[in-house]
């Protein structure tokens, strides 16, 4: 569990990873910010699909990131599969990015996204509560460990 440290709360990260260069930018972000420790990445097909142990992380109380790539709004569909409405959803062809196969997201569209992205962590770490669960919570690695 490298890169997340002890004790501090934060959200989940759940992210559209389609075929479109706006999906896949909403999961390379997932990525990052979970490699970085910033967030916790889960898995928004096992939330859809009601894997009991992905549901239960889900509901664990983490405040929760949605990503989504396009209006279809894919992220939160699944979430509302399970009665979770997430604390921030960002759905990237709605701030003017625009849907597109077979490439990649442009440098301008990654810059853009990246500090939509900032934006909701701050607005995230701003309303969370000493009483939150943790990432050290044993809630967080029962549910990645099985």
């Amino acid at each position: 569990m490298t890169g997340h440290p002890d004790r501090r709360v934060v959200p989940l990260v759940y992210a559209c990873s389609g075929c479109s260069n706006v999906a896949q930018l909403c999961n390379n972000i997932a990525l990052d910010l979970d490699r970085s420790g910033r967030a916790r990445m889960s898995c928004i097909s096992g939330v859809g699909g009601g894997v009991p142990s992905l549901v239960r992380l889900a509901r664990s109380g983490l405040p929760i990131l949605a990503l989504d790539g396009c209006e279809l709004s894919c992220v939160a569909a699944c979430l509302g599969q399970v009665g979770i409405v997430p604390d921030e959803h960002l759905v990237l062809t709605n701030i003017g990015l625009r849907k597109r196969q077979g490439c990649d997201a442009a440098e301008e569209a990654t810059a853009l996204a990246n500090a939509l992205v900032e934006a909701s962590l701050a607005k995230l770490s701003n309303e969370g509560s000493s009483d939150a669960v943790t990432v050290a919570s044993p809630v967080c690695y029962r549910e990645l460990e099985e």
